[in-house]
């Protein structure tokens, strides 16, 4: 039994890995020290409304509403992760602060957003950035994780971790 579930596991990790990638990027977690220094970066505050794009298993989402009062979004398009993260959202009491939807985020609705996060290839951020300007408010700010947005100017960048921060002008 124990084998059969661990082929299962395996087999759905490769199809989700390779259906992220094309709509997006791959999972690969974040560490959780990666994800503190990127809300410390982009100076979350309490109130505001962080965005996780391709949030995966929900930990920018949750150290964003725990350690930093903010109100977190998630938009995921494998339905297994959106269902993880909405049980430890429930297992931590956050379901007021944090909210999970299941889809593409390219077709998704993010204006409300103060913060962005991104953790997607540089192409998938090339593809992205107009959709970002023409949505997003003057100002609100956008950080990406490892992977910049090459024809947007750079506000501040932290080549330790290799974050990039960005503001909608």
């Amino acid at each position: 039994m124990l084998v059969v579930l661990l082929v299962v596991w395996m087999a759905y990790s490769v199809m989700s890995s390779l259906w992220t990638s094309a709509n997006g990027a791959p999972w690969v977690p974040t560490k959780l020290r990666t994800v503190r220094r990127l809300l410390e970066m982009v100076q979350v505050r309490a109130g505001e409304t962080v965005y996780d794009l391709g949030s995966g298993d929900g930990r920018v989402l949750i150290v964003a509403a725990r350690g930093f009062g903010a109100r977190g979004v998630g938009i995921e398009l494998d339905p297994v992760r959106v269902l993880w993260t909405r049980l430890f959202v429930l297992l931590l009491g956050l379901r007021k602060k944090v909210e999970v939807r299941q889809g593409n985020f390219f077709t998704q609705d993010f204006r409300d957003a103060d913060v962005v996060v991104c953790y997607l290839l540089t192409s998938t951020n090339r593809r992205l950035g107009d959709k970002l300007i023409e949505d997003l408010r003057p100002g609100t700010r956008v950080i990406s994780n490892a992977f910049p947005f090459p024809d947007w100017e750079l506000v501040e960048e932290d080549l330790e971790h290799r974050i990039y921060l960005y503001r909608i002008p």
